[in-house]
């Protein structure tokens, strides 16, 4: 049997899940992009584009990006469900 301090939690377990998930994606892109093009255009290493890809501006819009997606998605849910 649940308790209701389990039932309070488990929405926002939810959407940190979910918002983890998206900016890992997010990320995983950028140091695919980033790695891509340093590697090509100067030579530069895994360590150079990790470097340059967290950043505070990134960070922000990764966040933002995540938060956006979760209300769009849990909205559309609700509505099809």
């Amino acid at each position: 049997m649940k308790t209701s301090k389990q039932n309070k939690s488990a929405p926002i377990l939810k959407a940190a899940i979910v918002m983890g998930f998206i900016i890992f994606l997010f990320y995983s892109n950028l140091l695919m992009r980033e790695f891509t093009r340093s590697n090509s255009a100067q030579g530069k290493g895994l360590i150079f584009a990790i470097e340059d890809i967290f950043s505070a501006t990134n960070f922000v819009i990764a966040i933002i990006s995540a938060l956006t997606v979760y209300v769009v998605f849990e909205k559309l849910r609700k509505k099809l469900l």
